[in-house]
């Protein structure tokens, strides 16, 4: 079958949407990471605002690694088609578009003057990057500017140094970093390393002074979930569209890019004007917070009860009826009431979250959830729980449930390979977490194994500050509604307890 590539592409003999070429000026974007989400998610939008005719994006895509994807996107030039499966707003969607607005993929290690070429260029203004949570970090090493740094910080460090060198610093030449790193304040933090690098390597301080007054760090907040190339069904797929491309990446129709930013830098990346779910804002706080309580949070709240109850995945979840209905209750019930947001804005947001865990075509695992999961309830469910609690008064039944099931997930013994390994049923299954929190849960359960007594083992559990960072014992009627449904599924199982629960 014939491969991917621009000769394909021109004859337009495929069956994918694509873009036509735009008669606007190119602008350059230089993008640190060529991973399935940056491909599937930024370049994918920048594709589509290309193609409207409202920008003309032009994508570098730089390894961040001294592996990668670089001589691949080469061999395709830089063409790579982008599967949109799942449902929104309640219809099946399937899509496929070639992605064409890559123009040149390299190797920083290989070929450092080509990225340093890249940053100098006139034409360049933005710069993505995805290089993962730990690539925003700052990792002490000296400047040698005829070799690539290891650390992402330092590569940009580097490389504006270069620029400021080669056009001079005025505004400009500043340029505009919009970081897609899972992290809180993902731009300040990736300022303030490059500063601290600067420093570090005794830069000018017009350099200095450039960067901080020139030069733009977004923070950034990202979701779409991207499960990347579809092995399973690859040949079918490229019969479907008539070609090769061991490129492609699969991934959810739903996709969100909340920017905090000036507006003005909106009218340069305008890709909110195509239609796309992009939002430029001066306070990233609210939509963080809509995301974390509502789609981390549920996840949190329901993944342990779930898997106890003998189901593996998120879509299995939402098609069983009593968690399906737990899942409502805690979702509709206790979550959503809590933001503090205008009632069509929450609702319509929880909505979209739980069609899009009912997406066919992602098999997201519950036991990969509950990997830190006491930290994860610690910054996702308990903030819901306490403004519950300021609104009623109480604890929240189903959140307190969710807690119920954490506990009964964290009670495990340690193995010959000194994992702590808890099970369901009759199979054995690995208890993730910080060897600090995995030996507090070994203590407490140990405990629990003499006397049986659940409420001291709950009175424990939820006043260890170690765990949650304060005493959870002071909410209200928290500690009592864990030992309920704890006793129950101690002694019979989740389900029970679950039935209890929505009755």
């Amino acid at each position: 079958m014939t491969s991917l590539n621009r000769r394909l592409f021109d004859s337009q003999k495929f069956r994918a949407e694509a873009a036509a070429p735009s008669a606007k000026p190119p602008v350059g974007i230089l993008q640190i990471g060529d991973g399935n989400f940056l491909r599937a998610f930024a370049d994918w939008m920048i594709d589509v605002t290309n193609g409207q005719g409202l920008f003309n994006g032009r994508v570098t895509i730089a390894q961040p690694l001294d592996r990668g994807l670089a001589d691949k996107l080469q061999s395709q030039d830089g063409l790579y088609t982008v599967l949109l499966r799942g449902l929104q707003g309640g219809k099946v969607v399937e899509a496929r578009r070639i992605v064409s607005c890559v123009d040149s993929a390299l190797n920083p290690y290989a070929d450092w003057p080509a990225m340093l070429a890249r940053a100098a260029d006139p034409a360049t203004r933005f710069v993505i990057s995805n290089t993962t949570e730990a690539g925003i970090a700052y990792v002490e090493e000296a400047l040698d500017e005829t070799r690539c740094p290891q650390g992402f910080p330092a590569k940009v460090a580097a490389l504006l140094l270069h620029r400021f060198k080669t056009l001079g610093g005025t505004a400009a030449t500043g340029l505009v970093f919009l970081p897609c790193e899972l992290i809180e304040a993902n731009g300040s933090n990736l300022r303030q390393i490059v500063l601290k690098h600067a420093q570090d390597w005794k830069l000018p301080a017009g350099f200095i002074g450039w960067v901080q007054q020139h030069n733009h760090f977004c923070n950034t907040l990202v979701d779409r979930i991207v499960p990347g190339f579809p092995a399973g069904e690859a040949d079918a797929q490229f019969a479907e569209q008539g070609y090769d491309d061991p490129l492609m990446v699969a991934a959810e129709p739903f996709h969100l890019w909340v920017i905090e930013g000036p507006r003005e830098l909106a009218e340069e990346f305008p890709l909110h004007k195509a239609g796309l779910d992009v939002i430029w804002t001066d306070d990233l706080q609210p939509y963080r917070t809509r995301k974390v309580r509502v789609l981390n949070g549920a996840h949190t709240a329901s993944a342990l009860a779930a898997y106890l109850a003998g189901v593996d995945t998120v879509l299995e979840m939402t098609t069983d009826a009593e968690l399906a209905a737990y899942m409502q209750k805690l979702m509709f019930d206790e979550i959503v009431p809590c933001l503090d947001l205008p009632d069509a804005e929450r609702m319509g947001y929880a909505k979209t979250i739980m069609e899009r865990f009912a997406n066919p075509h992602i098999r997201h695992e519950l036991i990969s959830i509950s990997l830190n999961s006491v930290s994860k309830w610690q910054v996702r469910v308990l903030p819901t729980v306490k403004d519950h609690v300021r609104e009623h008064g109480e604890a929240p039944a189903a959140l307190a449930f969710s807690l119920a099931a954490l506990l009964a997930f964290y009670r495990g013994r340690f193995d010959e390979r000194g994992d702590y390994v808890g099970a369901r049923g009759d199979k054995p299954y690995v208890i993730r977490d910080n060897p600090d929190v995995i030996g507090l849960w070994a203590e407490a359960w140990r405990a629990w194994e003499k006397d049986q007594d659940t409420a001291a083992l709950v009175e424990r559990v939820l006043g260890d500050v170690r765990l949650w960072g304060e005493d959870l014992k002071a909410i209200p009627e928290l500690a009592d509604k864990v030992a309920r449904p704890l006793e129950t599924i101690l002694r019979q199982g989740v389900r029970p307890a679950l039935r209890e629960l929505l009755a």
